[in-house]
């Protein structure tokens, strides 16, 4: 299929909705320039979006591509993630809002083909979406099966357990584990090397819950049954095991209320450098 008839069919069989359309235009758009630029790796762009006709399609390829293994065939998992799309729609503006937060906060990324093809971050977060799918229904150790795939693949461990909201980023990503009862809100953002870890072997709630608009510095600890309040900030390895009020800044070990946080969100703005409250 040229490039010319992949742009037409893929945007008559997109999924309905401005965004959805534009994300997925945008992304042909980039994969034709990248042919242009590069026409060496014409093969990897058709491969990877101009011949699909979605950019589900697309992504589902690309993870598949990351994580299948013999004892996981490629067929297995793309049934599985069309099934989840199919019967949550949810899912995919999870996906949509996820890829639209790392061209808004990364200023690494230039374009939409970066995240799909390339940032395990993105890729280690779309296949915690599945899992958590699957964990819901009731499909646990498929669920576990990708938690520890995902986890040797792309070092990103999460339990699937884990509900996480919209507009999530993993910046770079590498080293994050997620215990099982932690929860995420919306247009969170979280480094390398972060843990939301539990503080003991009691059964129930252990784990953080990170609530809207929070960012969360790379290698920092959060551990227990703690809140970490709205459009609050978390310094770069610090060790937090008490709660935290919204819009406040923590940074320490252990970590201790240092300022206020200088907007609504500090996960949308990636505002890391503590000026503000004097470091």
């Amino acid at each position: 299929m040229n490039a010319s008839n992949s742009r037409k069919l893929s945007r008559r069989t997109g999924r309905p909705g401005a965004v959805s359309d534009l994300i997925w235009g945008r992304l042909i758009d980039e994969a034709q320039a990248a042919i242009a630029a590069e026409p060496q790796l014409a093969t990897q762009f058709y491969a990877g979006v101009l011949d699909h006709t979605s950019f589900e399609d697309a992504l589902i390829q690309r993870l598949v591509q990351r994580i299948e293994h013999p004892d996981m065939p490629a067929s297995v998992l793309r049934h599985a993630f069309r099934t989840a799309i199919a019967a949550d729609p949810g899912i995919c503006l999870g996906i949509r809002a996820d890829i639209q937060a790392v061209l808004e906060r990364d200023p690494a990324c230039q374009r939409y083909l970066e995240p799909l093809l390339y940032f395990k971050g993105f890729h280690a977060l779309q296949l915690h979406r599945l899992a958590h799918w699957l964990w819901r229904h009731g499909q646990r150790n498929f669920a576990l099966y990708l938690q520890s795939r995902v986890s040797e693949v792309l070092q990103v461990d999460i339990h699937p357990a884990v509900p996480i909201g919209r507009g999530i980023f993993f910046d770079h990503a590498t080293g994050i584990v997620i215990g099982e009862t932690a929860v995420i809100e919306d247009d969170v953002s979280i480094l390398q090397s972060v843990t939301l870890g539990g503080s003991g072997i009691q059964s129930g709630q252990r784990h953080p819950r990170i609530r809207k608009g929070v960012l969360i510095g790379s290698g920092a600890k959060l551990i227990g049954n703690i809140e970490i309040g709205e459009g609050a900030r978390v310094g770069a390895g610090s060790v937090v095991t008490a709660s935290v009020p919204p819009h406040k800044t923590v940074a320490g070990v252990p970590a201790r209320i240092i300022g206020d946080t200088p907007g609504a969100e500090p996960g949308r703005t990636m505002d890391q450098i503590f000026f503000d409250v004097g470091l």
